[in-house]
């Protein structure tokens, strides 16, 4: 497996942002609610249903904004200037790998190395607004070091040094980029394919709180006696616990870990946002890793999928009896199957839902609102 270096080298922010879709109009601000069910993805935050992919598409635009105010924080425009250096590779679709691939992955296939943490540190609650982001936007900038890592800067600055250079230079297609991450890199890869709309697939793996659980889930989890520790061996690890742990979210998450149920959002959302273009997790039953949070949050996220016609577009599978972070080799097939479809161009994904755990997810969806009859394209 050949492993491309890629380096970036940024200049200040002139101009501002721009939506994805300019025909829909996020608000700056959303309201906090008191929804003990995970939020509904069918029905914008005014009530207004989801009807049309053009809907589904402001209410991904919408999922965005609420998930930047309240946990993640703002994400800047693109800098006004870009340069890029690139060792080139034989291989056409590629794989970042934030902190690197511990996933595997066929010989076809080159890996670019994210060395996230020069980019944003992670090194306890001390080491925040330290980086390159944050040398760019400010030690006080609203994102935490996910957000950075994620999309407002690194990812999305690797993607256009890819477009800038073009494949006769690179060897690599821009419009085939898969990425992926462990542990709180894994939180990052989820992060990074929800907001950053140019990769093809997206592959958490063991993200554990912060990734694919939802914080709803999480805390009921955790209230119900389930020893949800952090390792080695530590206490049970409440949210404000996780938040305060490290800089990986936003400060203005801090308001809201006492009462997530205040938040018009959840972890289900970013499979939403990821949707309709490739996602397959793989995730663990270490407990501290909270698998029955991970198994309910991703099978909503599936439900969504499927509500919007490409539910094998995105597969889960929760297998346990290995190390963190060391890939199940009952689940190379699964993956190999969403390699090939979104990164290599052939066959079809697996259907894949599976998990040693137990997950109710009736109680947590039963005030959404029926899904749109659409089909999206891009899948």
């Amino acid at each position: 497996m050949l492993i491309v270096l890629l380096i970036l080298l940024l200049r200040p922010i002139l101009g501002v942002a721009t939506s994805g879709n300019e025909k829909c109009s996020p608000s700056d601000k959303y309201e906090p609610v008191s929804e003990t069910q995970l939020p509904d993805p069918w029905k914008f935050a005014n009530g207004k249903p989801v009807v049309t992919a053009a809907d589904f598409a402001c209410r991904q635009a919408e999922m965005s904004k609420i998930l930047q105010q309240f946990e993640l924080g703002d994400f800047p425009p693109p800098p006004d200037s870009l340069q890029a250096t690139c060792r080139p590779s034989y291989g056409e679709p590629a794989m970042i790998g934030i902190g690197g691939v511990l996933v595997p992955t066929p010989p076809e296939l080159a890996c670019i190395i994210f060395a996230n943490d020069a980019c944003a540190a992670q090194s306890g609650a001390s080491s925040r607004g330290r980086g390159w982001f944050y040398d760019l936007h400010g030690s006080s900038y609203s994102a935490g070091a996910l957000r950075a890592w994620a999309w407002a800067w690194c990812v999305g600055r690797i993607v256009d040094g890819l477009e800038q250079l073009g494949a006769a230079t690179t060897g690599i297609n821009p419009a085939r980029l898969g990425i992926t991450g462990c542990s709180r890199n894994g939180k990052g890869a989820l992060i990074a394919g929800a907001f950053e709309k140019r990769i093809t697939l997206t592959v958490p793996q063991e993200s554990g709180a912060g990734g694919c659980p939802c914080w709803r889930m999480y805390d009921a989890e955790l209230n119900s006696g389930r020893r949800i520790i952090m390792p080695p061996g530590g206490g049970p690890s409440p949210i404000w616990s996780i938040v305060s742990e490290n800089v990986w979210f936003s400060q203005m998450f801090n308001e809201f870990v006492r009462n997530i149920s205040a938040i018009p959002a959840d972890h289900h959302f970013l499979p939403a946002m990821v949707a309709p273009r490739g996602l397959f997790i793989s995730e663990n039953n270490i407990d501290w890793l909270a698998p029955a949070s991970s198994t309910g949050c991703m099978r909503a996220g599936r439900a969504i999928y499927n509500g919007v016609g490409v539910k094998t577009s995105m597969g889960f599978a929760l297998r346990g009896g290995h190390n963190h972070c060391m890939f199940p080799a009952a689940g190379e097939a699964d993956l190999l199957s969403f390699i090939n479809r979104f990164l290599l161009g052939k066959g079809e994904p697996n259907d894949v839902d599976v998990s040693i755990v137990q997950s109710s997810l009736s109680s947590w969806v039963g005030r959404w609102s029926a899904a749109p009859n659409i089909t999206l394209s891009g899948g």
